[in-house]
């Protein structure tokens, strides 16, 4: 029993490690280690140390970090002909296609993040089933199933990319709650990557299937 109890506080304060702190109110921290210290968490931010009542704490979320290991740029298959006719059929710009799957999995077919959303354009198992998608790691199912989710979120906001791409990574809810980008530093680094990447491609006429720098 008490060995028990000895292991279980050292995973409390030593192994109990993650990336985001969810708050009641939707706010995420984003920490480098916490501790559950009896009703209150001590947390490690990148500015020092703060203390939450437990009961404000309803999830801790890993940061997105791909599995798989990244191929060679020799290894990387030609998506581009999958990606125009998705982007084709769903009337999305195979430049804005291209660039969700350079920040999502930097064309890596088999990258399988922390939170278990897969494939080039990192589907959740549960939307890719919505969406008809029989192997989440076929290129083809998985760019058509994407491109057409982001068609579909392009729809719902107007055409606001900020709000789409938003929607793509932290989902409608989140979007509705706030009626803006959600402030999680996630998402909003995520939707600065992706216009960022855009921009470069619409400008630099950069091909389609390319990954991005540094991967």
């Amino acid at each position: 029993m008490a060995a028990a109890f000895v292991l279980a506080a050292f995973l409390a304060a030593q192994a109990a490690r993650a990336d985001y702190i969810v708050l009641r109110s939707g706010q995420r921290l984003n920490v480098t280690s916490y501790q559950l210290l009896g009703d209150t968490y001590k947390l490690q931010l990148a500015g020092g140390v703060a203390e939450i009542p437990a009961s404000e704490v309803v999830g801790i979320e890993p940061e997105e970090i791909f599995t798989a290991p990244q191929p060679t740029a020799q290894e990387y298959p030609a998506y581009g002909e999958l990606i125009r006719a998705a982007a084709a059929h769903y009337g999305v710009d195979a430049d804005l296609v291209a660039s969700v799957i350079a920040v999502e999995s930097n064309f890596n077919p088999k990258a399988v993040s922390r939170r278990n959303a897969r494939g080039l354009m990192q589907l959740l198992p549960e939307t890719a089933r919505q969406l008809g998608v029989r192997n989440i790691f076929d290129e083809k199912e998985n760019i058509d199933a994407g491109t057409r989710y982001l068609s579909a979120l392009l729809a719902r906001y107007q055409n606001n990319l900020p709000l789409a791409l938003a929607a793509f990574n932290a989902g409608s809810l989140r979007v509705q709650q706030y009626g803006r980008v959600p402030p999680y530093r996630e998402t909003v680094s995520y939707v600065r990557r992706i216009q960022d990447e855009y921009a470069k491609r619409k400008s630099a006429h950069v091909p389609i299937n390319t990954p991005r720098d540094g991967g």
